[in-house]
């Protein structure tokens, strides 16, 4: 789920009639208040031992029915359950702030220090004890892992010290029930550093997208004016202008998070269909004179992260069902005005040929994932992490689901330890993609393909090993190494492969790929009783 506002009927609600053209995209804004007058929050050191991080906001003269009360605490309880992690991330509160009096501390105790009246109870309880108290509560029983072995729980203070739970409120989906409709108040949170932060943020920043990259993935010709307005039924707020290239552009500004899909159309086209989206648009000129369209997202939106974002929301607001196919039937590029023929990447079709060499020398395809665990990674092949090569996954659903692999090495390893019963020599190969930290891409990181092949038999079979880089590179069409004009080998010191028995592969002064012996500690950690050579090899610098 990314889109959260739809997770509430006040949300759906307010997506449909932006969507049909019965309601303006609302502004939300934060209270012009001077610093003096917020309500403060101060942050004792003592929390960073658990949970270091609050936020807050104020909904004012907040009017609630029986039916929005529910859905306000409906919409709690989703966001706990998916973008939460069931509150292992981020644990959401609301109170009264008619009975509480600032400012307000958020604390970390010991339970035994902490004592209040809970929710829906009349007694007093200490921390501790509300524990045991919870522990027959079918709700909220499977939260209490979560801190109940921790020695300090948080808590949040007024000022007459009452104990209570406000961190934030969901201040988007009903701050239209306010009586200053889609404006918070926003509260100081002070840290024991001296640093101080105004929450909530309700900023945006802003992203250049050209017309012609929202409309040439699509395949249906449209007009700045109709990607704008279908941007802006997706409550993205856009406007049209133009660049120097005369293409037109879509410039967005956006809150942090989405995808992709397009196709070559009119900018007045494009800049309807961005407001049909809730993607506020407009046109606009450049000094240029090329088209753009300056996207504006509000917060409701925080899933559009990047250009590919807004292509999609335009592809949505058009309708998947009205794309026609004649386009590619024809074998017409929209987005260049001519025919093409419809072919795979040069990269795809590279891997193939090489799938169908490494099969005719009798090595068999497995297929690993790119997801692997840290130790995998790292410590089962004799590395160490050195903190700016592996893309880190952030909130892993498991262990095994840590990080992208640097490296093919892994789940070959892996598929031989699940398979050592097999006869011998087991012969097998994996041409895959593997995943790199790079600071010169969008987004941060880069793909590179690679092949690696492993050898296992009662010898190690290097010599297997070494034949088969020798016969991948004349078929790429690279000579033997007898000299340094094309590609060689030099001796290697790399931690998974035993010393004295292994070599870089050196293509124009880089290296590109590694063959050895694999070292007996590793083997063990993979649990393989039997001797292997490997080889593995980046094939996409030869394209």
């Amino acid at each position: 789920m990314t889109l959260y506002d739809l997770l509430c009927l006040e949300g759906i609600a307010q997506a449909l009639r932006i969507f049909n053209g019965q309601q303006e995209i609302p502004t939300y804004k934060v209270a012009n208040i001077s610093t003096k007058s917020m309500l403060k929050m101060h942050v004792k050191p003592e929390t960073s031992s658990i949970r270091s991080y609050v936020v807050c906001a104020v909904l004012r003269g907040l009017t609630f029915d029986a039916a929005s009360y529910n859905s306000f605490i409906d919409l709690q309880d989703k966001l706990h359950q998916n973008i939460c992690r069931r509150r292992t991330l981020v644990a959401i509160g609301t109170h009264d702030l008619d009975t509480l009096h600032g400012p307000f501390t958020y604390e970390a105790l010991p339970p035994s220090s902490i004592n209040f009246v809970p929710l829906k109870q009349e007694k007093n309880f200490r921390a501790d004890e509300l524990m045991e108290f919870y522990k027959s509560d079918l709700k909220l029983k499977k939260f209490l892992h979560i801190i109940e072995n921790s020695p300090v729980f948080p808590v949040l203070y007024d000022s007459t010290r009452y104990d209570s739970f406000l961190m934030c409120l969901q201040v988007t989906m009903f701050s239209e029930y306010c009586e200053r409709k889609f404006e918070i108040e926003p509260v100081e949170v002070v840290y024991s550093d001296g640093k101080s932060y105004i929450y909530p943020d309700l900023s945006v920043y802003n992203m250049e997208v050209s017309l012609s990259y929202i409309t040439g993935a699509i395949g249906v010709p449209l007009k700045a004016d109709e990607v704008t307005g279908l941007l802006n039924r997706m409550q993205l707020r856009a406007e049209k202008s133009l660049s120097d290239d005369n293409d037109s552009k879509i410039t967005v500004s956006v809150p942090p998070t989405r995808s992709d899909v397009l196709h070559p159309c009119d900018v007045m086209e494009v800049t309807g269909l961005l407001n049909r989206m809730q993607l506020r648009a407009e046109k606009s000129l450049s000094d240029d004179n090329d088209s753009k369209i300056t996207v504006s997202v509000p917060p409701t939106r925080s899933d559009v992260l990047h250009p590919c974002d807004v292509m999609e929301d335009v592809a949505i607001a058009y309708g998947f069902n009205s794309v026609k196919d004649i386009a590619i039937a024809k074998g017409y590029n929209i987005s260049k005005g001519r025919a093409v023929s419809l072919k795979p990447l040069r990269l795809e079709e590279f891997s193939h040929i090489i799938r169908l060499e490494m099969a005719m020398c009798g090595f068999t395809e497995v297929l690993s994932f790119i997801l692997c665990s840290l130790n995998d990674n790292f410590a089962m092949l004799n590395r160490e992490d050195d903190k700016s090569t592996a893309v880190i996954i952030g909130n892993p659903r498991s262990s095994e689901n840590e990080t992208a692999r640097t490296s093919l090495m892994p789940g070959i390893l892996k598929t031989i330890g699940q398979n050592k019963a097999h006869p011998k020599p087991i012969k097998i190969f994996e041409v895959g993609d593997i995943v790199l930290l790079d600071d010169t891409k969008d987004v941060g990181a880069t793909n590179r393909r690679h092949l690696a092949a492993l050898y296992c038999g009662v010898t190690a079979g290097y010599e297997i090993i070494h034949g088969l880089v020798v016969r991948i590179m004349q078929v790429i069409g690279l000579v033997p190494p007898d000299d340094n004009t094309t590609y060689y080998l030099k001796p290697s010191q790399e931690p998974e492969f035993l010393l004295g028995t292994q070599a870089s592969i050196i293509y124009k002064g880089k290296q590109i790929g590694t063959s050895g012996i694999v070292h007996p500690e590793v083997l063990n950690k993979f649990d393989i009783p039997d001797p292997c050579s490997y080889f593995e090899l980046d094939i996409g610098c030869f394209l």
